[in-house]
């Protein structure tokens, strides 16, 4: 009997051994692969926005890790859309990866739109380098000072955003769903920059955006924020509400908090790196690690905070998980999000 365990221990032991030199042959192998080669990174807009600054940033670190020449390619068009849909279907020899706007594609593919040819669950995350946090502004000429304001003043907010189905629209119409806010919400405007000259002018009350968009005009005393999505607020979004603190103090915080907990998704998913499906295990492997340490090396940080860039690092298993539940809603909350990517809030 103590012989048989002892052979049984032995060949475990021998397994191991073998399993485990298996995974450092891999790792060699794909090491070994990307020496010399050239990685094509798709950036989905012009050069010069925050997109094509994160990816030329980290491009020499990516280098760094893998060996291998990062060659950006920007390709823009359909509002991040087409960039996308060329990373998806790229091919999948782990020498093609970019950047993608995700929950611009999440929304796209939950309300079918023409174009949206991927499944964001489906994509190779490598990992994500920043997840937006989004705030409410308004101007300081507004005469909106606070949430409580805006909900209880009697008069009609004007919100603006840029196009249907856009994070400054679908953040407008579905937090003012969840909590009755009494709203217009302008469409239309070309770009973000856009809505906050109007705010300056008096003919938009408030707006929805990033907070790295916004920190500019409320460090100059040009805006305000009275509400974020930050579960754990912190610098200078300390002290301001939060759209779940509010939820929660509310009768229906229940209804509340699920339609903020599927918009919140969206915002996690962020700005994630990612390849094709069907990467070989191997290489996506080396390149998540490759991702990973390039996202922590101290220069790189360093240099994000001498930008003012900021960086949200969540590995490729992490953010595959996301951008799942992100796209895997309860039919009640897709029908919310799909019309209010649609317009029809």
């Amino acid at each position: 009997m103590r012989r048989t365990v002892l052979k049984g221990m032995a060949v475990a032991l021998v397994a191991s051994v073998t399993i485990g030199l298996g995974g450092i042959a891999h790792a060699e192998d794909a090491a070994e692969f990307y020496k010399g080669k050239a990685i094509k990174w798709i950036v989905p807009y012009k050069p010069g926005g925050g997109y094509d600054e994160y990816s030329r940033m980290i491009a020499p670190y990516m280098e760094k890790y893998t060996g291998a020449r990062v060659d950006i390619v920007n390709m823009p068009g359909s509002g991040g859309m087409k960039g996308a849909v060329e990373i998806f279907n790229s091919p999948a020899d782990g020498l093609h990866i970019g950047i993608i706007n995700g929950s611009a594609m999440i929304t796209n593919e939950l309300a079918g739109i023409e174009g949206a040819n991927y499944k964001v669950a489906d994509y190779n995350f490598l990992g994500r380098i920043v997840a937006d946090q989004r705030v409410l502004v308004t101007g300081t000429n507004s005469g909106i000072d606070s949430f409580e304001d805006m909900m209880t003043d009697g008069s009609t907010a004007v919100v603006g955003a840029t196009g249907l189905g856009g994070s400054t629209y679908v953040d407008a119409v579905i937090v003012g769903e969840a909590f009755g806010i009494d709203q217009k919400v302008v469409h239309g405007f070309n770009s973000s920059s856009d809505i906050r000259t109007a705010m300056l002018r008096g003919d938009v009350h408030a707006m929805w955006g990033s907070l790295g968009s916004a920190a500019k005009g409320v460090t100059a005393g040009d805006h305000k924020i009275i509400l974020h999505g930050e579960r754990e607020p912190s610098g200078m979004l300390a002290g301001i509400p939060s759209v779940f603190d509010m939820a929660a103090e509310a009768e229906d915080a229940d209804r509340k908090l699920a339609i903020l907990d599927a918009w919140d998704g969206l915002s996690a998913v962020g700005r994630p790196v990612a390849a094709p499906p069907g990467v070989p295990a191997d290489r996506l492997a080396f390149l998540r690690d490759a991702f990973a340490q390039a996202m922590q090396d101290p220069e790189f940080v360093a240099k994000t905070e001498e930008t003012g860039r900021d960086i949200a690092f969540a590995d490729g298993d992490r953010t595959g998980k996301i951008a799942k539940a992100s796209t895997d809603l309860d039919e009640t909350n897709r029908v919310l999000f799909v019309r209010a990517i649609k317009g029809e809030l």
